[in-house]
């Protein structure tokens, strides 16, 4: 291969099956040759049965950070707060220390190893479920609240909203014939949310911001059923703190709301209710449910055109791109929109 090929080669092409036992064996953990692929697009991420040793693990999970995303200090943060939840007894599945490190680096990549969990989704329609779960979360959020992140970004207007728009039209990842109008949508959803309580800092009593778990979809959350090993432990266990950042409490629980608004309104009342036994909750951040998913919105459609280049996401999203994802987006934000200037939900 040719200088100028390798220059245009992604990082990730180079991470073949190899490359990741080699890796594995540089931190004295030896794989018995397969490899599982996991559902991951910003990192690469497999499940790696090991051979018959002394390890204690017997089956490992190793996840090859993406070149350029975090700095080594800022996977550091993610780290500590995963070792200061598991040394609270929250199921959180965190980094194993190996030789005396949780990051470590091989053929370019920075890499951790973790033990494997199973686990199913979480039936969300269960609000008993949901309570187990704002259980924990409320003690996830009493961790992060005891200290800040230093290295690690903030969940705000600036990072997730205004920074992607400007991006996208900046790189021309918006089809003309669909760009004016989804610019305009885009400004008027960003605008509201400017004038709003995410931005409103300099008030008598600002709203928190904590450490946070920061993509808290249902497929980050594994159930074990109560019928599993002891060894697992029945209930919640929370996977990939790889979005751990600075925001409000309420970025981890409206990603598990769905359907109309009674039902989102009785999902919501469940898990604050266990949420509330471990760590009080603002009720003003309620306000912030719609704006932060108008944000998520806004950045999803940044980071995948971002991440374009890398061979799996043409793959994975073919969909991406077109005039009508595109259009499809406009409708979402003018929903967004109306949605902004409803009255915030109630519990």
């Amino acid at each position: 291969m040719t200088a100028t090929q390798l220059s245009q080669q992604h990082p990730y092409e180079r991470l073949g099956p190899d490359m990741v036992l080699d890796a594995l064996a540089s931190v004295g953990l030896f794989g018995d040759g397969r490899l599982l692929g996991l559902s991951s697009y910003e990192n690469r991420v497999y499940q790696i049965p090991l051979e018959e040793a002394a390890s204690g693990h017997g089956v490992v999970v190793a996840k090859f950070y993406r070149p350029g995303r975090w700095s080594e200090a800022q996977i550091a943060e993610e780290h500590s707060f995963s070792q200061e939840l598991m040394a609270a007894e929250i199921p959180v599945i965190g980094p194993l220390v190996l030789q005396g490190a949780t990051l470590h680096h091989f053929g370019g990549f920075a890499f951790s190893v973790s033990p494997r969990r199973g686990g199913r989704p979480p039936e969300l329609e269960d609000f008993e479920v949901l309570e187990w779960i704002g259980r924990f979360l409320g003690r996830i959020h009493s961790v992060g609240a005891a200290r800040p992140f230093v290295e690690r970004p903030a969940l705000d207007l600036k990072s997730f909203g205004t920074e992607s728009h400007d991006w996208l039209l900046r790189h021309d990842k918006v089809p003309l014939d669909v760009q004016s109008a989804w610019d305009h949508a885009c400004r008027e959803a960003l605008e509201l949310i400017a004038k709003g309580p995410l931005c409103m800092v300099h008030e008598d009593r600002p709203l928190r911001r904590i450490r946070l778990h920061g993509d808290c979809h249902p497929g980050n959350i594994l159930w074990t059923p109560a019928d599993a090993p002891a060894s697992a432990g029945p209930g919640p266990h929370f996977v990939d703190l790889d979005d751990a950042r600075t925001g409000p409490a309420v970025q981890d629980l409206w990603m598990l709301l769905s359907g109309e608004r009674g039902q989102r309104t009785q999902q919501l009342s469940a898990l604050i209710e266990g949420y509330e036994q471990f760590h009080n909750f603002d009720r003003r951040e309620l306000a912030l449910i719609e704006p932060l998913r108008t944000l998520r919105l806004v950045h999803y459609s940044a980071w995948l055109a971002r991440r374009f280049d890398d061979p799996i996401f043409p793959i994975n999203f073919p969909w991406f791109g077109s005039s009508d994802y595109w259009k499809g987006q406009v409708q979402m934000l003018q929903d967004q929109c109306e949605a902004m200037r409803e009255e915030p939900l109630y519990v």
